[in-house]
């Protein structure tokens, strides 16, 4: 049996990006797949673009959201793959084989994860993630900083909660936080399984997802730990700073 993978993306006036992202879905060699798009009712040509392929979605909506997280959810709720992933606009799976080899690494994994190539507007690569993948990932691997990146990490959809609208530009955090507390197989695929564009929200409002980011792991981790391991986070900062110039988020 091959699982059904829903992939959702979430796009608002994107023209420049949107096709690649879905390209690098649609031309999947993996057979059981439904893509679900969310646009945000685009008035810069996105949609001209996805009508293109409209016949080759599953679902599609165009209409304004509350935000990304609220867009994401729309997305969650018409899933009905046995495992979600959110690939968003700018974003790509890595390569044509890669949700093959993802699920061929073992098999019914509450959560399969990978590594994260990074790339500028320019489509260059920047590289590995500052955040490595931790060899073996459970709710606990965040405390040093967001070592997965959610376009990275296929979960099952009966552990994929609906995203909290209380946090505006780190939610992914809490929510992969979730699920890997309730995941009892959580499966490392050792490979790039995702190409990310940076730039996102999260990084054009910095200083809120650095303090929504705190408030989450504050929760999680408690209060003390949490300013004790952002010690740790910082100085590994700086340090990688120092090396390369960048700090590949």
């Amino acid at each position: 049996m091959q699982p059904k993978l829903s992939v959702i993306t979430i796009v608002y006036n994107n023209v420049k990006d949107i096709e690649r992202t879905m390209l690098s879905v649609l031309n999947q060699t993996y057979p059981n797949i439904e893509y679900i798009l969310i646009d945000g009712a685009s008035a810069d040509g996105t949609k001209d673009i996805i009508y293109k392929y409209k016949s080759r979605l599953a679902q599609f909506i165009s209409e304004p959201d509350k935000g990304i997280y609220d867009a994401m959810n729309k997305g969650l709720s018409l899933a009905t793959g046995d495992y979600v992933l959110f690939m968003n606009s700018g974003d790509e799976i890595y390569a044509p084989v890669t949700v093959a080899e993802v699920f061929d690494t073992a098999a019914a994994a509450d959560i399969y994860y990978g590594e994260t190539e990074m790339f500028n507007e320019q489509w260059e690569s920047l590289g590995q993630r500052r955040h490595h993948s931790p060899e073996n990932f459970d709710w606990q691997s965040f405390k040093y900083g967001m070592s997965i990146s959610h376009q990275a990490i296929y979960v099952k959809r009966s552990l994929a909660e609906p995203f909290n609208l209380e946090y505006k530009y780190s939610s992914d955090i809490d929510w992969i936080i979730r699920a890997a507390k309730n995941a009892s197989s959580i499966v490392n695929t050792h490979s790039y399984v995702a190409k990310y564009l940076v730039g996102g929200v999260s990084k054009k409002k910095h200083l809120a997802s650095l303090k929504e980011r705190f408030k989450i792991f504050t929760k999680y981790y408690g209060l003390v730990p949490n300013l004790i391991n952002h010690i740790f986070i910082a100085i590994n900062l700086a340090q990688y700073y120092i090396r390369h110039r960048r700090t590949n988020d």
